[in-house]
């Protein structure tokens, strides 16, 4: 065989051998790497559950529909409430619904019926247990900081549901959490990195993510105006939170399931 039909031969057969290999690679794409917090390595992501984020999803957007569909829409400095439905004071069903969170989390005597009291991580607490995730995974206890100082502390491990994750620089997605500081409460955070001891008594709130689209971001959270609120926001355009009067975001939770 001439010598230039052997090349141009070969040079075929690698062509095809590239393009396969490049096919193949496309077919099955890489999960991203865990990252790291505040220097620590993030653990490997566990095995895929999305069932197990629905069942959160559908948790937390039936006990919006049990208070009424309650809407509340924080964008720059306004917050607005167009659609004001039950409070947690109303009547018994809706101060019994609150005791059912409380008991979640090992507090059976409080009910919501003096408004007092806030509730909205013993909801979340309630959400997590619902929709089957384990305690291992999610402490279910009366404070938010609680859970979140647990989580970040195990982030290092391999198979954790939740992740810490940089308000700068991570877009939030349907079944995370989104976390602000609450009331006057301003323990600022290194370069951004939440840390277990900065966290400890510091009164915060997370609210659940329920939709994304575009820019528009709804999450679910409890307490939010003395309701079971869905909360509308405005993501910058990098997809990112933008904080509010009433949200100054310090925190994401990555749901990896």
């Amino acid at each position: 065989m001439p010598t230039h039909s052997i090349s141009s031969a070969w040079s075929k057969g690698a062509l095809i051998l590239t393009l396969c290999l490049f096919l193949a690679a496309c077919a099955t794409p890489r999960k991203p790497e865990p990252g790291t917090w505040a220097g620590r390595p993030i653990g490997t992501p566990p095995a895929a559950n999305p069932a197990v984020k629905r069942a959160m999803i559908s948790r937390a957007t039936r006990e919006w529909q049990f208070f009424g569909g309650q809407r509340v829409i924080m964008e720059g400095r306004k917050e607005s409430i167009p659609e004001v439905a039950a409070w947690e004071d109303d009547d018994s069903r809706y101060s019994s619904r609150v005791n059912r969170y409380w008991r979640a989390v090992g507090k059976p005597s409080i009910y919501g019926v003096d408004c007092r009291q806030p509730w909205s991580a013993a909801f979340m607490g309630w959400v997590m247990g619902a929709a089957g995730v384990p305690e291992s995974q999610f402490l279910r206890v009366p404070a938010h900081w609680i859970y979140l100082s647990s989580i970040i502390e195990n982030a290092v491990y391999p198979g954790r549901y939740f992740v810490p994750r940089r308000v700068t620089d991570y877009s939030p997605n349907p079944g995370d959490l989104i976390c602000a500081y609450r009331g006057h409460s301003r323990r600022f955070s290194t370069s951004g990195y939440a840390t277990a001891e900065a966290l400890r008594d510091t009164p915060t709130h997370c609210d659940l993510v329920v939709r994304k689209s575009g820019r528009n971001l709804e999450a679910i959270g409890g307490n939010v105006r003395n309701s079971v609120s869905k909360v509308s926001l405005r993501l910058d355009s990098g997809g990112r939170l933008q904080a509010v009067p009433r949200r100054p975001w310090f925190l994401i939770l990555e749901n990896r399931l």
